[in-house]
């Protein structure tokens, strides 16, 4: 069974409330018919009722099962604007600003229906940058206790593959942190191995990974992965960690015992942590575009209630994994 399938099952077994903001996206619209179909998730679409079930007939999907709220004719609209503001008045937000903003942003509607506990996650992205996304998220719902950084990753399968764990990857980060420090690697780490036990339910091996493995090359960039990786055996030393590795070191059991033969993450990596944004971003394209693999995000940890981007070139099946991916994550908080 493909790994989504079994994230699939999880989500059924206790079905959760998805936010979908994004509903002049025709891919929002096809995605949450089929969720509703397979019984993913419960789904609230934010618009305009009629112009949402217009643009249904449209695209022939049925959207009956799903959940319309009109920002402009809830009868939460007062309670949404006064939660808004309490959460930001420190920072200049106004009643006045507050209204205009639920009136005016589906996203920043969509992550206070999280906060106000009336949704139990939310997905966007197909139609707005990474930053629109991740601001309202993380000024209104903030990062969970105990996280020092929100960060992204993707879930790869790749199909016809025996590595990794039976094809599947974490890859981080590859679509929020440009260049992260010594200190924010360790941290992407650590929460990545979480993330990577939480969805799929095995031991996370976390590979730091650089042009060099033990000591090939020397450049300062290699010098941040080796600090990167010395921070991360002193603070979260129950990790199963190891770097500075290179790709195939990593992956590959014939190259780690000549690259890294005292090593017990080379060879066995399951979780990829890229030393930059570039590296990361570059790297889960070329395995989802040559590979074929099928690719699940970026999905964001840290965030206090789940809420998850999607690339602007996603397909409506990328939108139902990461809405299946997200009610999974909201069972866990």
């Amino acid at each position: 069974m493909a790994y989504i399938d079994l994230i699939k099952e999880k989500a059924r077994a206790d079905r959760k409330t998805i936010v979908m903001p994004e509903t002049t996206d025709k891919r929002t619209l096809i995605a949450a018919s089929h969720i509703i179909q397979e019984e993913i998730a419960d789904i609230i679409l934010v618009g305009n009722e009629e112009k949402i079930m217009d643009g249904a007939g449209w695209l022939e999907v049925d959207l009956s099962g799903c959940h319309v709220i009109d920002p402009q004719k809830t009868e939460k609209l007062d309670e949404y604007v006064e939660l808004l503001y309490e959460t930001r008045k420190s920072k200049g937000m106004t009643p006045e600003k507050a209204r205009e903003l639920l009136l005016s942003d589906p996203l920043t509607f969509g992550v206070v229906m999280v906060k106000a506990n009336d949704a139990d996650g939310m997905v966007a992205g197909a139609c707005h940058a990474t930053a629109d996304v991740l601001r309202p998220s993380l000024q209104i719902l903030r990062t969970a206790p105990g996280v020092k950084l929100v960060s992204g990753f993707f879930i790869l399968d790749v199909p016809d593959c025996d590595l990794g764990y039976n094809g599947t990857f974490l890859f981080a980060d590859c679509g929020l942190n440009q260049d992260p420090t010594p200190e924010e690697l360790a941290a992407i780490a650590d929460t990545s191995a979480k993330s990577f036990k939480n969805l799929i339910g095995a031991k996370p091996i976390i590979a730091m990974l650089s042009h060099s493995t033990k000591g090939s090359a020397k450049h300062p960039l290699v010098d941040k992965v080796v600090e990167a990786t010395k921070i991360a055996h002193e603070q979260y030393p129950h990790l199963m960690l190891d770097g500075e590795l290179q790709t195939d070191a990593a992956l590959i059991p014939s190259v780690a015992k000549s690259k890294a033969p005292e090593s017990e993450v080379a060879g066995k990596a399951n979780v990829l942590i890229f030393p930059n944004l570039d590296a990361g971003n570059i790297g889960y394209k070329l395995v989802q575009r040559l590979a074929k693999a099928e690719a699940y995000g970026p999905m964001l940890q840290g965030i206090a209630k789940p809420v998850n981007d999607l690339s602007r070139g996603c397909t409506w099946e990328d939108i139902v994994g990461v809405v299946a991916l997200t009610a999974v994550q909201a069972q866990l908080v």
